[in-house]
């Protein structure tokens, strides 16, 4: 079988929205060459498992690959994209250079060029991300363990906004908690969650197909007890309390549900957001202390903001 290689040249801010449109639209195998996974945990102490080559990396930007099937309907389905991706725009979202372009690859090479991409990843104190195909074996008594299948998953959990929200369940999760993942995309989050002490999960998502990314890493992980997952708009209809409720979607989203995360959590609850680029920073930062929030933390990484806001006791 033949496929379609569409590269598209971006910006690091523009990498999950667009990773989003990529899979709405059918595409497998997601690669994202981004210059800044060199050397982004570098000084943090993480990521000294990375083996990555910087001659597959380009100079200016990031490139994002994915892989469309050849097909007569092939045409429809990269105008479908372009144009989605210029819809960002009215998000404010820097889309950079834009640039677009289609290749052909054979099956065997689509089936191995995205892998050597992905290797495991220590992204904070005590959790490492792999991809399923790598035999690793953790390092300390303590690290925790992540299994994500990249093919179908939003990311493979080391952009900064992921790595900025498992910091923040890190750090406020607490054994017994019952959290809600808002934007589950992979189920990074939510896997993350368990395996740091959460008794429980509620998994929610627009888009089916990550519901059904999320489903499947929650199984690789036989988590499937502990993570529910559904198709759900944001906390529409939720009317379970939660401990902590965490997101990592765009700050034009976040504010839409500030106030349903205050009512949805317990008094004490801590409301963990992420995805925020720092000039909607202050837009994030307002609607939640006018919803009652006290603001706890805010932590940055590269263009990126997580903001940690907590319910009165």
């Amino acid at each position: 079988m033949k496929w379609s290689e569409i590269t598209i040249l971006t910006t690091n801010e523009a990498v999950e929205p667009i990773s989003n449109i990529l899979h709405e639209t059918g595409a497998s195998g997601l690669v994202i060459e981004d210059p800044l996974d060199l050397e982004r945990f570098e000084g943090e102490g993480f990521g000294e498992i990375v083996e990555l080559d910087p001659e597959n990396y380009p100079d200016e930007g990031v490139r994002i690959k994915a892989y469309l099937p050849m097909n007569s309907f092939l045409g429809e389905t990269v105008e479908e994209i372009k144009q989605a991706i210029n819809q960002l725009l009215l998000y404010d979202i820097d889309l950079g250079k834009n640039q677009v372009t289609i290749s052909e690859v054979h099956e065997e090479e689509w089936a191995s060029a995205w892998k050597k991409y992905y290797k495991p990843v220590k992204i904070s104190n005590r959790i490492t991300i792999t991809p399923t195909w790598e035999d690793y074996k953790p390092v300390s008594t303590d690290e925790l363990i992540i299994e994500l299948d990249p093919g179908m998953a939003f990311g493979t959990g080391t952009h900064p906004t992921t790595v900025l929200s498992i910091q923040g369940l890190e750090a406020y999760i607490e054994p017994g908690d019952k959290v809600i993942d808002v934007g589950c995309g992979s189920g990074v989050l939510s896997i993350a969650s368990v395996k740091l002490g959460a008794e429980s999960v509620q998994a929610f998502d627009l888009d089916d197909v990550a519901v059904q990314s999320t489903k499947l890493n929650v199984k690789l992980n036989r988590l499937q007890d502990k993570v529910t997952t559904k198709q759900n708009n944001l906390l529409d209809g939720v009317e379970s309390q939660a401990d902590m409720i965490v997101s990592n979607i765009l700050a034009e989203i976040i504010v839409r549900f500030v106030e349903d995360a205050y009512n949805s959590l317990r008094p004490g609850g801590y409301f963990i957001t992420s995805g925020i680029i720092q000039k909607k920073k202050q837009l994030v930062r307002d609607q939640l202390t006018e919803a009652g929030f006290d603001i706890i933390s805010v932590s940055e990484m590269e263009d990126w903001v997580s903001i940690v806001a907590k319910k009165p006791e």
